[in-house]
């Protein structure tokens, strides 16, 4: 199955995690930011990613892909019971719509600016979302990490994928989550990134740093 878009994007991020946690093998390539040709707009003629091309089939948007590749693989990382897929889904909408943007407020202006786009970034907006904007949500996600030690239930879900993936973006940026004022979410991060999906995409994308 191919991928486009970057792996430092938290959405593509995201599907490349949940594949390797699936065993789905993906060729990367690129897409978005400028990049991508006839292929990648066909898949995705809005230009977001991750974009993806299953045979003849195409699909854009990470929790769609998401939802398509259990479909197809079967049910593995989106739970069944009802309150347990709800909050599972709230979860990755979350880390969508709400995280992200906080964390991205950091990542485009401090690195993906300066160091892709070859502009300067809004040092004082990027500030302000760590010191004003992530500080709740941090407070939030340290409340909702379950006894089990994942987001829902008692087993790792695509709410985790979504959520301990979207921190990495923070890591780049030299931000980690205080342990002393969020311990339980610190202590997530740390456990779900020492799993072998993340331990090795983190160490391919702090490899491209140390190239760039």
């Amino acid at each position: 199955m191919i991928i486009y878009g970057s792996p430092l994007s938290p959405y593509v991020r995201k599907i490349v995690i949940y594949c390797a946690e699936r065993g789905i093998e993906l060729d990367m390539q690129p897409g978005g930011l400028g990049a991508g040709g006839p292929e990648f707009l066909e898949a995705s003629p809005f230009k977001k990613i991750p974009a993806i091309r299953d045979g003849d089939f195409t699909l854009a948007d990470s929790s769609a892909i998401a939802h398509y590749l259990e479909t197809k693989h079967g049910q593995a990382l989106i739970p069944t019971e009802a309150e347990a897929v709800g909050r599972t889904i709230w979860l990755d909408e979350f880390t969508d719509t709400i995280l992200i943007a906080a964390a991205g407020a950091v990542f485009f202006n401090r690195i993906v600016a300066p160091k892709f786009l070859k502009q300067e970034g809004d040092m004082a907006a990027a500030e302000k979302a760590e010191k004003e904007t992530l500080p709740p949500l941090f407070e939030w996600l340290n409340g909702e990490v379950q006894e089990s030690g994942y987001l829902v239930g008692d087993g790792f879900t695509l709410a985790d994928v979504s959520v301990a993936s979207s921190f990495i973006n923070l890591l780049h940026c030299g931000i980690e989550v205080d342990a002393e004022k969020y311990p339980k979410l610190r202590s997530y991060i740390d456990a779900i990134w020492a799993r072998p999906s993340f331990a090795a995409q983190i160490a391919r994308e702090q490899a491209m740093f140390r190239k760039g």
